[in-house]
């Protein structure tokens, strides 16, 4: 279930596209969203797209001694990837109970990862401190996005790598995600976070600084007992989705939760007695000029 890569060329690049929005108060939305990342417990859902962070790896050739920075890491998949490859790796998130999470897994399998609490959008590491930055599902929700893609390619040696995975909008999360955007409005004036799940937003975003971008969509199945089992998970879980179900009444988070019962059902291909819907996501592999 994956596509050709496609090259995307910085010819492609509209400025407007990295523009900021006027009157925009990113720390407060910040401050929200960490907020939300505190809640439920995301580290129990995010083991289980460690495969993501496996591929990304590979995608971007990671390899011994090189020094990599994982941006927005959750409970570090990524950073686990690239350790097993030798790597020097620093891990980074702006939530700490998440670093903390990873940090435990670290020291499970014994690596020395070096673990900081970071902001996406301000990254206190100097101009080209590493060989390849990565993030999966991490810095594609930080509100200020074209500042985010700055920084990204400020802490990237020239020739070095920057590779992400993004959920786009046509999968399983994109759907999940407007749905529940339809019972609880994201902040005015931002933008959606699936725009990084596009091959013309990675472009307009980073087209200006790359040599080379390439894109693959490819698929994580979530794999679970049923659509009720997926549901319990993440309504506990899962911070967008506990957070959503915490803030509506008990009719409306009931509607919401219907209609996610029917986006399982209509995306399962696990059959009657299982739960196996697959989630597309943007693979991306970026070298600097």
């Amino acid at each position: 279930m994956e596509r050709k890569p496609t090259a995307c060329m910085a010819r492609s690049l509209n400025p407007a596209g990295c523009s900021e929005p006027p009157d925009v108060n990113y720390q407060a939305i910040k401050q929200k969203q960490q907020a939300v990342w505190s809640s439920g417990d995301y580290a129990i859902i995010g083991t289980t797209l460690q495969i993501v962070g496996e591929s990304l790896a590979e995608a971007l050739d990671v390899r011994a001694g090189e020094k990599v920075l994982d941006v927005a890491a959750g409970n570090g998949n990524a950073s686990l990837a690239a350790a097993r490859r030798f790597a020097r790796v620093t891990s980074t998130d702006y939530v700490p109970q998440l670093l903390e999470k990873g940090e435990i897994r670290s020291r499970a399998e014994g690596f020395d990862i070096e673990f900081r609490t970071e902001d996406a959008e301000a990254l206190s590491f100097n101009d080209g401190s590493f060989d390849v930055v990565l993030s999966t599902f991490g810095a594609m929700f930080a509100p200020n996005q074209a500042r985010v893609a700055s920084e990204l390619m400020r802490v990237v040696r020239r020739g070095g790598r920057v590779g992400m995975a993004n959920w786009t909008p046509e999968g399983f999360l994109g759907e999940l995600l407007r749905l529940i955007a339809m019972y609880v409005p994201p902040p005015p004036g931002t933008q959606s976070p699936l725009l990084w799940g596009t091959e013309p937003g990675i472009v307009s975003l980073f087209g200006g600084q790359a040599a080379d971008i390439r894109c693959v969509r490819r698929h994580f199945n979530f794999r679970y007992l049923s659509a009720e089992h997926w549901t319990e998970v993440f309504t506990s879980y899962y911070g967008p989705l506990h957070k959503a179900c915490a803030a509506l009444s008990t009719d409306r988070r009931n509607e919401l939760l219907a209609d996610i019962a029917i986006l399982l059902n209509r995306m399962n291909i696990g059959g009657p007695n299982s739960l196996v819907v697959p989630g597309e996501y943007l693979e991306i592999a970026i070298t600097r000029h």
